[in-house]
């Protein structure tokens, strides 16, 4: 219990700092122009700027300790990242998608302003991520830039994460059975945060034979990720998650929950985190980082 107290302790110290590393980052990216484009950059931080787990950002930055990656590059990696999912965020809560009203504890952006700045939004805000990891402030090795790139277009993609939005889409009014989810999962959720975990790998120029074991902890977390989404969705409180609870249920969604059953779901996320740690034990105190998010993925609230 000591040692999960003291992970609990770094993983909020750090969480904290990342958060606020990757809220100023977005204020000086995202700077109001006098002109009219303003109303879409201040849908943009809107979107961007507060609120937010940041567990991404913060994941790029645990996998860097391992490789002693400069702060700069992780911070400008995390960066890029949380603008693929804070886009994805944008456009999911759309009417024609999910239709949500609240994100993050604010309105979502069609609310707080329209549904055709809020599909601008989106689109900027992906745009921007590959703006930011093409630059050479983010790593001096072009080749590496490269391959940032390409991984990032891989997971986000229709080979990812958007990929798994079209399965969760064509859910409606579909039963899929546990095989199915475990894939739509893996892609709408587990490619962005395996992502995370190999960037710090490409820019340690980490031969992909060498990676298996960060894929395994990725790969892992990333499923006991969403079983825990799914318990908050049957389990959780709005407020606490700043978003409406309870759709996927209201849906017919088939979800692990509702294939598992509540006590079988929290068992196979307590299991997936145990074995995304036991993928760690090739390293020593520079995976800690890495460890504590493991546990809070599944100890969350929201």
């Amino acid at each position: 219990m000591e040692g999960r107290a003291s992970g609990s302790a770094l993983l909020a110290d750090r969480a904290s700092a990342v958060a606020a590393a990757i809220d100023r980052a977005f204020d000086l990216l995202l700077a109001v122009p006098q002109d009219p484009r303003a109303r879409l950059y201040e849908a943009m931080r809107h979107a961007a700027i507060g609120g937010g787990k940041r567990l991404r950002p913060l994941l790029v930055q645990a996998a860097g300790e391992l490789f002693n990656i400069s702060a700069e590059s992780l911070l400008r990696v995390g960066l890029a990242i949380e603008c693929i999912h804070v886009y994805s965020l944008v456009h999911d809560d759309l009417p024609a998608m999910d239709d949500d009203d609240m994100r993050r504890g604010k309105p979502t952006i069609h609310k707080a302003f329209d549904e055709a700045t809020a599909i601008l939004a989106g689109d900027c805000l992906h745009d921007l991520a590959f703006e930011v990891l093409a630059d050479e402030e983010t790593h001096p090795d072009p080749f590496v830039r490269v391959e940032l790139v390409k991984a990032l277009a891989l997971s986000s993609g229709p080979a990812g994460m958007a990929g798994g939005q079209m399965m969760d889409l064509e859910a409606d009014g579909t039963s899929f059975d546990l095989a199915t989810v475990t894939r739509l999962q893996q892609l709408k959720t587990g490619a962005l945060i395996g992502f995370c975990v190999d960037a710090a790998a490409i820019m340690a120029r980490i031969p992909a034979e060498s990676r298996t074991s960060l894929h395994g902890y990725a790969r892992d977390i990333g499923l006991a990720f969403q079983i825990a989404d799914d318990l908050l969705d049957v389990e959780g409180d709005a407020d606490l998650a700043g978003k409406a609870v309870g759709k996927d249920a209201a849906a017919g969604k088939e979800t692990f929950v509702s294939l598992l059953g509540i006590e079988r779901a929290r068992e196979q996320a307590r299991l997936l985190v145990d074995q995304a740690k036991a993928h760690l034990h090739g390293f020593g105190a520079e995976a800690d980082l890495l460890r504590a998010i493991a546990d809070y993925i599944v100890e969350r609230d929201r």
